[in-house]
C-alpha cells in the first residue's frame, strides 16, 4: 500500500487564503455573488403554458411588469446564494420606452438564426470569491431599437448574417455610455457597489443610473406567505447619504447606503395584472413596473417612499459632457451607517481587492505569457466566474402549478410531457451557465468542460460542480444525469469521468475523497448508458442526438420508425472512453486500497469488449468502420437486419480517437490484483486484450520498460483517420478541426423510409431549422471536442513516440509526431483570440473588430466558429467551455507525485 503524498501548498495570495477558508459552497465569503441570471423570461422554469412555448409563455415584453416564479435577471447584478436579494443596476436614456433593467435579445422564433442577444455587455474581471468583480455593459444614448432589431431579423433568412444592434446606427460616432459596476467586498456581507458612466460620444448627453435593491417573490404563490420589506432609514444630517434598512429571517438585518441624496422609490416585487391582461386585480397597489412608469412617464402614483420589496435609487444626470465619467457609490453591510461609510477607507477597499484580483492571477496565470494572451486568459476567467448563476427548479412543483396561481393545463401531466419523467430534480444551487442570456439554464456536458478552467482559479467549486450534476435531487434515480432544463431525458455525452480526472490532476492529485464521490455515484450513471443505450446488447451504442445537434442527416433524438435501430460511431466511442476514464479513477483508487481492484479490471474488460466490437463487427456482423472510406460512420439497421452506412465524414467518425489510455507502468507494482488480471487476459482470451498496444523500451517482466496503450482504433487505422483530420479540404483549419468534411460544399443526399434528406458543409450559422437552428454542426469548429481530441493525441504521442509520424497538412510531406499534431489543435483554437493585422479572427466582421480601442479591448467567447474564418458564432457571451483556452493558454499541471503518472 502506498502512502498518502504530501499536500502540495497554495500560493499565499490574500484571495487564495478567503479560498483555503471557503471550500464549501456554503462559506461566508461565497453567500453573496453574481449568481442573477442574465435572463429569467422565456426559459422553461417560467413556462406554465400548456403548449411549452417558453419564449411566448413569458415575454420579454412582461418581463419589467410580472414577477417571476424562480429566480430574478438584472444588470450586473448580485444576489445571496439563494437568492432572496438582489442588488442591480436600472438606467434610462430619457428615451429608451422601458427602463433599462435586462438584457434584450431575440427568441428562438425571432432570430433568423435562432435566439440572440442583441446588446454589448462583458465581464471585465472577477475573483473566486467574488471579492471583486467588475462588469461594463455599453449603453446607446439614442432609443433603443428594439421594434427595428425585431423588424429585420424577421426579415432575413438563414443564408444572412444576423442584423446587429451595431447595423441600426444607434452607435454610430461612440455615441454611447460604457456603464461601469464594480464590486468590492469589505467582507462577507460588507459590499461595496461603484457604478461609473462615461460618455464615448461627441456631444452631452442625459442619464439616469437607477441601482436597486429587490426581493425575489416568494410570498405569492400560496406555499409560503412569509415575507419582509425594504424600510425607508432616518438618519441624522450631516452623514450625505440615503439609506434603506432589509430585516431577513435568513441572511438577518441588511443596510443599503446610497451616497449623497438620490430619490428614493418604492414599489412591490407584484405584477401588473390590469397592465399586461386588462383585467384581474393586482396584489399590490405599488406594483414591480412602478419606477419604470414613475421614471420614464412621469407617473406619480405608482411609487411609494414608504417601504416595499423593491426600491430604486435615482441619480439625474442632465447632460454628461463628452469625455465626462459620472459615479456613483452605494455600500451594503449588516450595520447601519454612519460617517464612515464613504470616507476614505471606501476607496481603499476598491484599491485593495483589485491588487489582490492582480495578484491572485499573478500566479494563476503563467508568466510567460505576453500580454494578449494573458489578458485573454484573464477575460476568459472573468466570464467564467461571472457566469456562475443561482438556477431554482423545483419540477414537481412546477408541474403541480402553485395553490394561488390558476392550475395548469392538463397537457402538461400527459404522456411525453416536458420534463414529467423527472419530479425528483429539485435544485437550487449555484450552477456554472453555458452563456448567461442565451443559455441561463445548465447543460450536463457543457458544466463538465467548464470544470477545467475552474480547477485552475477555484478547484472547490470545480469539484462541486461535478458532484452535483451526480447528486440525488439531480441525477434521475436510474441513474441519467439531468441534460438541459427543455428535456432533462435527452442525452448529453457522458465527459464527467474525464473532467473529474483532470479536475483531480490540475488539483495536485491530492483529493481522493472527490475521486471515491463523483466515481461511486458515476458507476449509476455508468450503468444507465449500458442498460438504456445499448438495445441489442452488441457493446454498440445508441443515445440521441449526444451534444452535437444537428450533425445527423436526420434529427438523432428523435423517434426512429419501429424495428430500425442507429447504431452510432459516436455513442459506442463515447462509451469506449467514458470505460476508460472509469477504469483510470478506478486504477488510482486501487493504488491506496485494494478493495477496488475488481471494479478497475470491470472498467478495463468493458472497455476491451466495446473496442472489439468497434474494430471488428457490430449486431448482426455490421460494421461501424468503412475499409474503402478508411472512416468511421454510423450505421440504421433496418428491421431484416439491412445495414446502410451512414457514409458522411463527420466529428462521429473521429470521436473513435477518444478510445485511447495509457496503462501506467506502475500498475503491477502497485496494484498487483489487477495486474494479475491482465496477464491472466493476455494468456487465456488474446482475443479481448488486442486492443492493448504495446512499445517495447527495455527488458523485463511485464510492465517494465514497456509502454502500453489501451486503443479502440489500431494503428493502421488511426493513420488512415488522421489522414482525413489533418486534411485542409476536409477536417483542418487554421482554427482547429471541423465538425464536418469541407468535401461536401456539394450536398450529399439520403433516403430513409421514403424520405430524401441531405447534409453539406456549412462553415457558420446553420442554415437548417433542426434544433431551432440555432446550433450548427455541420462544419464549425467547436471548442469542447477539439480539446478532447488534442488530449487523446498526446496519448497516442507519448506512447508512440517519434516512431508514429503523420503529414500535417496531409499530402504535404512535413512530418510531425502527433504530440506535435496535439500542439497544432491547440494553437488553433488559441490562434482564433491572437490578433492577424491588428484583427483577432473571432471577431470576423463583426463590431468588435473595428480599429476603435474601446472595441478592440473586449475579446468575445462564442459557442462555436466559422471552420473557414474563425468567425465567432452562436452565443456570443459564452465563457462557458470556450473559456478553456485559459487553460490551453495556461496548462500548467502541479508536479506528478508518483514516479510515472497518467498522461
Amino acid at each position: 500500500m502506498t502512502s498518502d503524498f504530501p499536500p502540495r501548498p497554495r500560493p499565499d495570495t490574500a484571495e487564495h487564503r478567503r479560498l483555503a477558508d471557503s471550500a464549501d459552497a456554503s462559506a461566508p465569503w461565497r453567500r453573496w455573488g453574481p449568481y442573477v441570471a442574465g435572463r429569467q423570461w422565456g426559459t422553461v422554469r417560467e413556462d406554465y403554458s400548456a403548449d411549452g412555448n417558453a419564449w411566448d409563455s413569458f415575454p420579454f415584453d412582461h418581463a419589467y411588469a410580472r414577477a417571476y416564479r424562480w429566480g430574478e435577471d438584472g444588470l450586473g447584478a448580485v444576489c445571496d446564494r439563494f437568492g432572496f436579494v438582489n442588488l442591480g443596476l436600472a438606467l434610462w436614456n430619457t428615451r429608451d420606452p422601458i427602463l433599462k433593467e435586462r438584457l434584450f435579445g431575440l427568441t428562438n422564433a425571432e432570430g433568423n438564426h435562432g435566439e440572440d442577444v442583441k446588446e454589448h455587455f462583458w465581464a471585465l474581471d472577477c475573483t473566486p470569491t467574488h471579492s471583486w468583480m467588475q462588469w461594463l455593459y455599453r449603453y446607446p444614448q439614442a432609443e433603443y431599437p428594439y421594434d427595428q432589431l425585431r423588424r429585420e431579423n424577421a426579415a432575413r433568412g438563414r443564408d444572412d448574417r444576423e442584423f446587429e444592434l451595431a447595423d441600426t446606427g444607434v452607435l454610430d460616432e461612440n455615441r454611447f455610455f460604457d456603464v461601469l459596476v464594480s464590486y468590492a467586498k469589505a467582507g462577507p456581507d460588507d459590499l461595496l457597489m461603484t457604478v461609473s458612466a462615461t460618455n464615448h460620444g461627441p456631444d452631452p448627453a442625459p442619464l439616469e443610473l437607477i441601482p436597486q435593491l429587490w426581493l425575489r417573490n416568494t410570498w405569492s404563490w400560496g406555499r409560503d406567505e412569509r415575507r419582509t420589506s425594504i424600510e425607508p432609514v432616518a438618519l441624522e444630517d450631516g452623514l450625505g447619504l440615503t439609506a434603506v434598512r432589509l430585516p431577513h429571517e435568513h441572511l438577518g438585518e441588511i443596510h443599503l447606503a446610497a451616497e449623497g441624496a438620490p430619490e428614493v422609490m418604492f414599489c412591490e416585487n407584484e405584477t401588473n395584472r390590469l397592465k399586461l391582461y386588462g383585467g384581474g386585480m393586482n396584489a399590490a397597489r405599488y406594483t414591480k413596473d412602478g419606477i419604470n412608469d414613475h421614471v420614464v412617464h412621469g407617473a406619480r402614483d405608482v411609487v411609494t417612499r414608504r417601504g416595499g420589496t423593491k426600491v430604486g435609487f435615482r441619480y439625474t444626470f442632465a447632460a454628461v459632457a463628452p469625455g465626462e465619467t459620472v459615479t456613483v457609490r452605494l455600500r451594503m453591510q449588516p450595520t447601519p451607517p454612519d460617517a464612515t461609510t464613504f470616507d476614505a477607507g471606501y476607496d481603499g477597499v476598491l484599491a485593495d481587492r483589485r491588487a489582490e484580483a492582480d495578484a491572485f492571477y499573478a500566479t494563476v496565470i503563467h508568466p510567460g505569457l505576453d500580454a494578449g494572451d494573458t489578458h485573454v486568459a484573464r477575460r476568459a476567467y472573468a466570464g467564467l466566474l461571472w457566469g456562475k448563476q443561482l438556477y431554482r427548479y423545483d419540477v414537481e412543483q412546477w408541474l403541480e402549478g402553485d395553490p394561488a396561481e390558476p392550475a395548469p393545463a392538463p397537457a402538461r401531466r400527459q404522456p411525453g410531457a416536458r420534463n414529467l419523467h423527472w419530479q425528483h430534480l429539485s435544485l437550487a444551487d449555484v450552477i456554472s451557465m453555458p452563456d448567461e442570456w442565451e443559455y441561463p439554464w445548465f447543460a450536463a456536458w457543457d458544466t463538465a468542460f467548464h470544470t477545467i478552467p475552474l480547477a485552475h482559479v477555484d478547484p472547490a467549486f470545480a469539484k462541486e460542480q461535478l458532484v452535483l450534476m451526480c447528486r440525488e435531487w439531480a441525477m434521475h434515480p436510474n441513474g441519467q444525469l439531468p441534460a438541459y432544463e427543455w428535456d432533462f431525458g435527452d442525452v448529453n455525452p457522458p465527459v464527467h469521468a474525464w473532467a473529474a480526472w483532470h479536475v483531480y490532476r490540475i488539483d495536485g492529485y491530492r483529493d481522493r475523497e472527490f475521486l471515491v464521490r463523483i466515481f461511486t455515484k458515476l458507476l449509476l450513471n455508468f450503468s444507465w448508458w449500458v442498460n438504456r443505450q445499448d438495445a441489442a446488447g452488441s457493446n454498440l451504442f445508441e443515445g440521441g442526438f449526444l451534444g452535437m445537434d444537428n450533425i445527423g442527416l436526420f434529427n438523432r433524438s428523435a423517434p426512429l420508425p419501429p424495428g430500425f435501430r442507429l447504431e452510432q460511431s459516436d455513442a459506442t466511442s463515447w462509451m469506449a472512453f467514458y470505460s476508460q476514464q472509469m477504469f483510470k479513477i478506478a486504477l488510482e483508487l486501487s493504488r491506496f486500497d485494494s478493495a477496488w481492484d475488481d471494479t478497475a479490471t470491470k472498467f478495463l474488460e468493458h472497455f476491451l469488449s466495446i473496442a472489439r466490437a468497434m474494430s471488428s463487427f457490430g449486431s448482426r456482423n455490421i460494421s461501424l468502420w468503412h475499409e474503402q472510406d478508411g472512416f468511421y460512420y454510423d450505421v440504421l439497421v433496418e428491421p431484416d437486419g439491412r445495414a446502410h452506412p451512414m457514409r458522411v465524414r463527420s466529428m462521429v467518425g473521429l470521436l473513435p480517437l477518444l478510445g485511447a489510455t495509457e496503462v501506467p507502468s506502475w500498475l503491477e507494482e502497485e496494484c498487483p490484483g489487477v495486474g494479475e488480471r491482465l496477464r491472466w487476459l493476455q494468456k487465456r482470451r488474446p482475443g479481448l486484450v488486442g486492443p492493448l498496444l504495446t512499445e517495447q523500451t527495455g527488458d523485463g517482466e511485464a510492465g517494465a520498460g514497456q509502454r502500453r496503450l489501451l486503443s479502440m482504433v489500431d494503428p493502421d487505422r488511426l493513420r488512415r483517420i488522421l489522414e482525413r483530420m489533418f486534411d485542409p479540404e476536409e477536417f483542418l483549419s487554421p482554427y482547429g478541426i471541423r465538425s464536418l468534411s469541407k468535401a461536401y460544399t456539394d450536398p450529399v443526399e439520403f433516403e430513409f423510409n421514403g424520405t430524401r434528406t441531405s447534409i453539406e458543409y456549412e462553415p457558420g450559422e446553420s442554415r437548417t431549422g433542426m434544433f431551432g437552428g440555432n446550433s450548427n454542426w455541420r462544419g464549425p469548429v467547436w471548442f469542447p471536442v477539439n480539446v478532447l481530441l488534442a488530449d487523446k493525441l498526446r496519448t497516442y504521442g507519448r506512447h508512440f513516440g517519434d516512431t508514429f509520424q503523420i503529414e500535417i497538412p496531409t499530402g504535404s510531406g512535413n512530418l510531425r509526431t502527433l504530440v506535435e499534431a496535439a500542439d497544432l489543435v491547440d494553437g488553433g483554437l488559441t490562434a482564433l483570440f491572437r490578433p492577424v493585422d491588428g484583427r483577432r479572427p473571432s471577431d470576423g466582421d463583426r463590431i468588435e473588430a473595428s480599429d476603435d480601442p474601446l472595441w478592440s479591448e473586449h475579446p468575445t467567447f462564442c459557442e462555436f466558429f466559422d471552420g473557414d474564418t474563425g468567425e465567432g458564432l452562436g452565443a456570443t457571451h459564452q465563457t462557458g467551455w470556450t473559456a478553456l483556452v485559459a487553460h490551453l493558454l495556461n496548462p500548467r499541471l502541479p508536479p506528478d507525485p508518483r514516479r510515472q503518472g497518467w498522461g
